[in-house]
């Protein structure tokens, strides 16, 4: 029957969406009470409503109705916020051993040196005594002693032959063991992933590792439950893909198919898929469980047919209907049940409820109500990109109605092309979704999609998750996506395969949607081309430049490491490239490029200060993003070019030593550098020794870039009376107590010092007295833990700005 939403519906969901919308953008969270008084707030109002809905007049009150329901969410939603918050872990827990007992909850995810997992405590002690521990957290175990950095703590242990193994553990097992905890607190970087939220949305209140030292207790594996099964299962599953399938490679991308090990595809692959634009092909995304959901759908309803029993016991529609939903939720709980599939399932059943009973709401309501039913469930989703995409494709096939074309058509033909028209449609239309979320968009995916939606849906797909009843099905499928890999990886290597442009403020990405929506819906063509205009500023955003004369930092956050961008009016220089964080990530791929691409920033110069793997650790991914910039270092040339991916292609960086004397000027900005002199090399061993120092100054402020250098090296530039003096100074070394001295400081005279130190590390960056000789001349120190990522501008020298205070939020760590 057709219907539409009751006098309440329209204004009640549109304030729940605002309210949840307006919550997220709170930087303190409030008191329980606080949130409380709005909700009563907002009951008392629908009350009065309720009462006196024929005395108001229809506009006044639908706005009643809209702040209503806004009031609600916005107080429910700070209520479990305030709720969630009270199971953190408490600070003096961190970094404490204490023995804990729980299951584990999670298939086990391989990394080098170990596995990490999620795990539900029973109970903990420290010191003996009870302890109260959030009841989820995430553990890492390692087998072999493993330098992690100080992006995770504390070093790991040796490992000790007489302890278990974590290549055994299996969900549902419970285990007594000494772990150290932490609570999340990840880089906070303009564009950057938000590490923190993430973990608040997948429930995670603190992660850690186990400790296995030879003075720890030995792990104790107390018995194997079946609790978890269904993780177990997926484990199970994966261990036989990858045993059947002797490429990695290929096995990986099965099993992120199958059992939505997203983890087990390589980053290359990753980001051949990304360029071509088939990653949401590749995992287990929300328009994969849907498009699941409609081939099974229509799998189920040209079976049903075939039986007049059947038929008559259940309507084939409603049969497909029921059929699809429910194989769509067995397929995201086996893929992991993760937070996308969540939301998916829930709108699938949202909508599929409305049919069956019968319900014809107009499109828009029906989107709306689906919207709103998942961000009641996880009010969270409206911060995170695949919500937004996700719900931009349905609402544009909704508008689009091409579902009503393809149930028209009884033919398997007719549904197949329905189903790519529908593909097309959506690439249309999150364009410039991706571009303002991503800042990028492939311009062969057209193509790519033509190829893969049909090879993976039709033909991979069905192939991997068959190999689950008969292994035998796997190396078929093994086999087809080898193929499309190298369709793929051939597309990838297109001139301009991928359009990059800067990340465009949030209001004129809103106005690209927009068009983008306008291009893909039923329209006349003259309504059509409207969309351009609304577009095309999204195309050609630039993001702002010092002025000439001027220069800025940039210390990005990339944990215990270093990497600080200078940029001029038409010049960028990037000094230190992070660190490496395993064999599979570092600072440069996983913060400085996508920093750099944000910006639409190209390189003119890389200068890798010395040797150290946290500083030049993300030096082979920038040289990747540009292989033609010359780069300036303290480490053999020969290492560095080797490193360069781009050697193998034939373009290899120009790279030259870094020396004391050697100037040179951008956009009325000096660049000189300090440090080290010509005769040090051959000479000095120490890498700390050999950092390149770098002074960058306008005609009234200045910088110091210092590197690693220590007090000898500190005590030399002062004897020799160079040219010092700066506003802001890098703290050398990390602010480690080996640097620093008194007589430096006097130089530089700085009125700030940053430093670049990973959270809780195990360094002790940067030392008590070092901040004490800082604190007692009056410097300002700002360190990334709590500042995140930090900004100065010579133009505006007075100040520092925090990407932490610039964007806080209710989910961020802050440090006490």
């Amino acid at each position: 029957m057709k219907a539409h939403l009751p006098w309440f519906g329209w204004p009640t969901l549109i304030g729940v969406v605002l309210g949840t919308a307006l919550h997220m953008q709170q930087a303190v969270l409030q008191h329980f009470w606080f949130y409380a008084s709005f909700s009563i707030l907002s009951v008392v109002i629908y009350g009065l409503i309720a009462l006196y809905k024929i005395a108001i007049k229809r506009w006044l009150r639908a706005t009643a109705l809209v702040i209503s329901a806004l009031l609600l969410a916005f107080g429910v939603t700070g209520m479990r916020a305030f709720v969630y918050t009270q199971g953190a872990l408490h600070p003096a827990l961190q970094g404490r051993d204490m023995i804990v007992t729980g299951f584990v909850a999670s298939m086990p995810q391989p990394f080098q040196g170990g596995v990490r997992f999620r795990f539900e405590v029973q109970d903990s002690t420290l010191d003996g005594q009870a302890t109260a521990l959030p009841q989820r957290v995430e553990l890492a175990w390692y087998s072999t002693k493993y330098e992690r950095g100080d992006t995770s703590g504390d070093a790991a242990n040796e490992a000790d032959e007489s302890v278990p193994s974590p290549a055994h553990l299996q969900p549902g097992q419970r285990w007594r063991w000494t772990v150290r905890l932490k609570t999340p607190h990840g880089s906070v970087n303009p564009f950057g992933f938000d590490y923190e939220l993430w973990q608040w949305e997948q429930g995670v209140q603190a992660t850690g590792y186990v400790r296995t030292g030879p003075k720890d207790p030995v792990p104790v594996l107390l018995e194997t439950s079946w609790r978890h099964p269904v993780e177990r299962v997926r484990q199970a599953v994966r261990q036989s893909i990858v045993q059947r399938l002797p490429e990695p490679r290929v096995a990986g991308l099965i099993a992120a198919l199958v059992v939505g090990d997203q983890a087990a595809i390589e980053r290359a692959d990753w980001d051949v898929f990304r360029a071509t634009g088939v990653a949401h092909l590749m995992s287990i995304s929300g328009l994969h469980i849907t498009l699941f959901a409609w081939l099974a759908m229509a799998l189920i309803g040209h079976l049903w047919r075939y039986s007049a029993r059947l038929c008559l016991a259940l309507p084939a529609p409603t049969a497909a209907l029921l059929g699809g939903v429910l194989l769509s939720g067995a397929y995201a709980l086996f893929s992991g049940w993760g937070v996308p599939a969540q939301r998916t399932v829930l709108m699938l059943c949202t909508v599929g409820l409305l049919r069956l009973l019968g319900v014809r709401w107009p499109w828009p309501q029906v989107w709306l109500l689906a919207c709103t039913v998942v961000l009641v469930a996880d009010p969270w989703a409206v911060m995170q990109a695949g919500f937004w995409l996700s719900f931009v494709a349905v609402g544009v096939l909704f508008a689009s109605d091409s579902r009503a074309k393809s149930q028209e058509s009884k033919r398997a033909q007719g549904k197949f092309f329905s189903m790519m028209r529908e593909q097309w449609l959506i690439t249309l239309a999150l364009t410039p979704l991706s571009l303002m979320l991503f800042g990028q968009v492939s311009l062969v995916g057209l193509v790519a999609n033509a190829l893969a939606i049909p090879w993976v849906t039709l033909l991979v797909t069905p192939l991997a998750l068959t190999g689950v009843l008969w292994a035998p099905f796997w190396d078929a499928a093994a086999w087809a996506a080898g193929v499309l890999t190298t369709v793929l990886q051939w597309l990838a290597t297109w001139p301009w395969a991928v359009l990059w442009v800067p990340r465009a403020p949030v209001w004129l990405g809103i106005l690209g949607v927009v068009g983008g929506v306008v291009l893909a819906l039923r329209l006349p063509p003259g309504l059509r081309l409207l969309g351009l205009p609304l577009l095309l500023p999204l195309l050609f955003w630039q993001a702002p430049k010092p002025p000439v004369g001027q220069f800025e930092l940039l210390a990005v956050d990339v944990g215990q490491g270093s990497a600080v961008l200078v940029r001029t009016a038409g010049h960028a220089l990037m000094f230190d490239a992070g660190p490496r964080y395993n064999l599979e990530s570092d600072a440069g791929a996983r913060v400085l490029v996508p920093l750099l691409r944000a910006w639409g920033v190209a390189l003119d110069m890389l200068v890798l200060s010395h040797r150290d793997s946290d500083h030049i650790g993300g030096g082979a991914s920038l040289l990747a993003l540009q292989p033609g910039v010359r780069v300036l270092t303290s480490v053999d040339p020969a290492l560095v070019a080797a490193s360069s991916p781009e050697v193998a292609s034939g373009v290899a960086p120009t790279v030259l030593p870094c020396h004391a004397g050697e100037h040179w000027q951008w956009d009325g900005v000096d660049f000189e550098l300090l440090h080290p002199a010509l005769a040090d090399y051959g000479t000095v061993q120490q890498s700390n020794a050999m950092s390149c120092l770098l002074r960058v100054s306008s005609t009234r402020h200045a910088a110091l870039l210092t590197g690693d250098i220590e007090q000898a090296q500190e005590a030399r530039l002062v004897h020799l009376g160079a040219p010092l003096r700066a506003d802001v100074l890098m703290a050398p070394h990390h602010g480690s107590k080996t640097s620093s001295s008194d007589a430096f400081i006097d130089a530089v005279q700085p009125r700030f010092v940053l430093v670049q130190a990973g959270y809780r590390n195990r360094f002790g960056h940067p030392a008590g007295t070092v901040l004490e000789r800082y604190h007692a001349r009056g410097v300002r120190v700002v360190a990334t833990p709590r500042c995140g990522a930090i900004r100065w501008q010579s133009w505006r020298a007075d100040s520092v700005q925090c990407q932490r205070e610039l964007d806080p939020r209710i989910w961020r760590h802050v440090l006490p």
